[in-house]
């Protein structure tokens, strides 16, 4: 296939989407697929983010080139950029690629301008629904914008001829918001990095000199993360806190988890070997669609207590790989973290289980659903332009010649 993926960020901002863009092209590239990248820039253009001609910079990932569109940094986050410029430079670079169909990930700025130009060139999108950015309204003191944020995802989902969705809790929502063409795509998990083979007992004995069993999260420290909940645990007896990760929020968690273990960002092998070396996984967010860190904590064969919302509500099963709280109930949330620490049999049997839960996610296998996915949206794009031309023939009332985009020709009637 030739395929353009539009990532809403990319390289070098490492985030779940980013995670997930990078094991699609790599499935892509050992498939043989010719395949673009558009993303946001990282630095350059900053001065002039409207310009709409791109300095000369060629750019791979996994062997595939990258097109950067203008951007800026989010005033708060500027590691997060946001793309500018209009929707006919995405129009004609995809007239000039001529893809089978685009995947569009995690839209929201630039992957909206990617939908609306794919459909007035008569392409076939699959939309990958990864972010529940609504919610984060509240979290960011901005109440007033959920509903309009919603209004925005209406339209670019009701737009996309396919939209995955990573959960059954996703998959109900945009269902229950009148959203149509829904088909269920989780993540992979790279078996060999999160292993509990990876555990290190030199790590373990650096960040809990006294032997304290481990408690821990991995994340963006930003404000849908609700990382400030687990000050419920950072007096727990015997136990430590751990939070792996960077973000806006980092220096306001640390006064308010003052006996926590930062360890920072980590990535590749030394983050596998962060993760196994846990004890318990916690993680307290309310707007996560799928948690691909819960993932990757099972099959690092750590027990999951999270809370009972959105992504989670799929991953963990209770009493048997971990335990869900509901949300708010933080006291809950320290019972089951309590009861899995004190109770070395339970927290063994739970271990075992969520490692084995999750073997046969492996990447390959998930990726090859989504070229199920791709075959799917390009069959009904071509259904759904046949239809669109069967009513403009109809109320025409006679004979006509039409040209319509998907269908590569005239439409006689």
């Amino acid at each position: 296939m030739k395929v353009v993926v539009v990532a809403e960020s990319f390289l070098p901002h490492m985030n779940g989407v980013t995670n997930s863009v990078l094991h699609v092209l790599a499935h892509l590239r050992r498939r043989g697929d010719e395949v673009t990248v558009i993303a946001p820039s990282d630095s350059f253009l900053e001065t002039n983010p409207l310009l709409e001609e791109i300095p000369d910079q060629p750019e791979l990932c996994e062997g595939h080139p990258v097109i950067r569109v203008p951007s800026l940094p989010l005033p708060d986050y500027p590691k997060v950029r946001v793309a500018a410029g209009f929707v006919m430079r995405i129009r004609h670079l995809l007239e000039d690629i001529q893809p089978d169909v685009v995947h569009i990930a995690s839209p929201f700025v630039l992957g909206w301008r990617a939908i609306q130009a794919a459909e007035a060139l008569g392409l076939p999108t699959v939309s990958i629904y990864q972010t529940e950015v609504p919610t984060y309204a509240a979290r960011y003191k901005l109440p007033w914008a959920e509903e309009l944020l919603w209004q925005h995802v209406d339209r670019m989902h009701m737009a996309s001829t396919l939209t995955l969705v990573p959960s059954s809790f996703c998959k109900q929502q945009l269902r229950e918001r009148g959203i149509k063409r829904l088909k269920t795509w989780r993540r992979g998990v790279d078996l060999q990095r999160f292993s509990p083979a990876r555990r290190d007992e030199e790590l373990r004995a650096r960040i809990a000199p006294n032997g304290e069993k481990l408690i821990g999260f991995v994340g963006r420290m930003a404000a849908e993360k609700q990382i400030e909940d687990l000050a419920v645990l950072d007096d727990l007896p015997g136990t430590r806190l751990v939070i792996i990760g960077t973000g806006p929020q980092e220096d306001f968690l640390r006064r308010k988890l003052p006996h926590a273990y930062f360890a920072g960002f980590r990535s590749g092998d030394d983050l596998g070997a962060h993760v196994a070396s846990l004890d318990v996984f916690v993680h307290p967010g309310e707007a996560e669609t799928f948690c691909q860190t819960i993932q990757e904590a099972m099959a690092a064969a750590v027990p999951v207590v999270a809370v009972g919302r959105g992504g989670p509500l799929d991953l963990v099963d209770e009493g048997r790989t971990g335990w869900l709280y509901q949300p708010g109930d933080l006291s809950a949330l320290r019972s089951a973290v309590e009861h899995l620490v004190s109770d070395e049999a339970m927290r063994a049997r739970c271990a075992a289980a969520a490692h084995a839960q999750v073997q046969d996610r492996t990447w390959e296998a998930i990726c090859n659903q989504l070229i199920g996915h791709y075959s799917r949206a390009i069959e009904v794009n071509r259904r759904l332009h046949f239809q669109r031309a069967s009513r403009y023939l109809r109320g025409q009332g006679g004979l006509v010649n039409t040209f319509v985009p998907g269908l590569g020709g005239l439409i006689t009637g």
